[in-house]
Parts: C-alpha cells; sequence; structure tokens
C-alpha cells in the first residue's frame, strides 16, 4: 500500500520552495544526496519492498515531507541513484578519455571505471534488479522515467567515440555510443549474477569482450563485412533498441 504524501510543513519540516542563489541550491543538493545515499543504506540492510520513505526520512534526519519534497516516492530515489552514479562515472573517466586513444581502450577504461563505482552496490542491485527486470516498471534502465540518466550515459560513450583515433565505419558512428551503452547493460546484467571477489569474473568479461568489440568495429570497415554489419545495427533499429536514424 502507497504512504500518504504528507505536506513537509505538517511533518515539521519546512517547505523549501524553488532554490534560490548558490548557498541555498549547495544546501538544497547535500540534502538531496543524503536522502538518496540513506535509501542505498536501507535498501542494503532491509531491502528494497521493506523500506519505506518514512524509515529513510527517519535515518536522514528530515521531515517525511521534506523526503517526498525531493522524491515523490521509492521509484523516484532509485532514479537519483542512477543519476548520482552517472555523475560518478562521469568524473572517474576523465582522466581514462584525456589518456586513451584507442577506442578499445577508452571503452574498456570507461565500463571498469563503472565497476569501481557500482562495486559497493552490488548487493542493492541484485535486491532491486527483479523491479528494473520488469519491462513496465519505471526502475528499468529503459523506461521514460530512466530518460535522464541513459542519455547522460549514452553521451559519455559520444565522448569515447570522438577522442578515438581508431578507424570506423562513418555509417556506424551514429549508432556507436547507444551500442556501446547496450554493451554496458550487458556488463550491468553479468555483474548482478557475479559472485567472484570483487566481482572478478566481470572484470574478466570487460577485458575479454572489449578487444571482440573494438575488432568487430574495426572489421566493419572491410567493404565485405560492411552491410552485414549495417543490416545488424538496422535490425537494433526496427526493433526500438537503438534510436539512431531512421530505416529506410
Amino acid at each position: 500500500m502507497e504512504e500518504a504524501v504528507p505536506s513537509p510543513v505538517a511533518e515539521g519540516g519546512v517547505d523549501e520552495g524553488p532554490d534560490e542563489g548558490p548557498s541555498r541550491t549547495a544546501k538544497s543538493e547535500q540534502t538531496r544526496n543524503l536522502i538518496v545515499e540513506t535509501a542505498l543504506r536501507l535498501f542494503r540492510e532491509n531491502g528494497y519492498d521493506r523500506t519505506t520513505m518514512r524509515a529513510i526520512a527517519r535515518e536522514a534526519g528530515v521531515s517525511v515531507g521534506n523526503a517526498y519534497y525531493y522524491f515523490g516516492s521509492k521509484e523516484h530515489l532509485v532514479q537519483g541513484f542512477y543519476d548520482r552514479i552517472q555523475e560518478l562515472h562521469h568524473e572517474a573517466c576523465i582522466e581514462i578519455l584525456a589518456t586513451e586513444k584507442g577506442i578499445g581502450a577508452r571503452l574498456r577504461g570507461v565500463l571498469l571505471a563503472w565497476l569501481d563505482i557500482a562495486e559497493p552496490y552490488h548487493q542493492f542491485a541484485v535486491q532491486f534488479f527483479k523491479n528494473a527486470a520488469d519491462p513496465t516498471s519505471p526502475l528499468s534502465p529503459f523506461s521514460e522515467q530512466s530518460e535522464p540518466a541513459r542519455a547522460a550515459s549514452i553521451a559519455l560513450y559520444r565522448e569515447v567515440l570522438a577522442g578515438a583515433t581508431s578507424k570506423l565505419d562513418p555509417e556506424l558512428r551514429e549508432d556507436l555510443p547507444e551500442l556501446m551503452w547496450l554493451h554496458q547493460m550487458v556488463v550491468v546484467l553479468f555483474w548482478v549474477h557475479d559472485r567472484s571477489p570483487n566481482s572478478a569474473n566481470t572484470r574478466m568479461f570487460i577485458r575479454r569482450s572489449t578487444p571482440l568489440f573494438e575488432k568487430l568495429l574495426r572489421l566493419s570497415r572491410l567493404r565485405v563485412l560492411r552491410s552485414l554489419t549495417r543490416e545488424g545495427v538496422q535490425l537494433f533499429r526496427d526493433f526500438g533498441w537503438i534510436k539512431g536514424k531512421p530505416s529506410g
């Protein structure tokens, strides 16, 4: 049963209203991050389904109304987690993208950086994966609600591609960032089920799959294979797995 959404003032909190000025914005961002981090800890300790917004607010030291001010539901909290992970991931990739030039090395570095950022939340990921795997759930990485985090991740892969010196089929360049993101989704699925220490098997999967990905990209430039790879990408477009260019 959904919890009733109380007003911030009724719960003893202060309705913060729109941000005004740098200090107000910084304070609001700190409060928002505190609520997200508290929720993640409780999700890990108690499970996603058994954690209520009221418990999250109590542990974070804010009123229930203020918790709902920042996040309208637990699903919105998970979206906040997605957004925060993406911010940290981008920060962790700055040096990698500044130093690595080959497409394979850049992709491998970005995926390993994601794994390092996400590893502390491994247990939590397992707990909420059953919700995220539901195609109708707002927690799905393919959902409309997940669009901001998904778009930010695809934008990161555009940076991966833009700074690479590897020669690629120009007809595929527009679709490659989304294909790289789908590759990351495969890595995430592998990681969720990985029980090896420090996700060693997932790290091995990344190190072995990225050179293969790079080889396929290079082979796509060969005339004999070019039409095959383009038809494969068109199949992804037709089923809506990537947007890319319109068919026809």
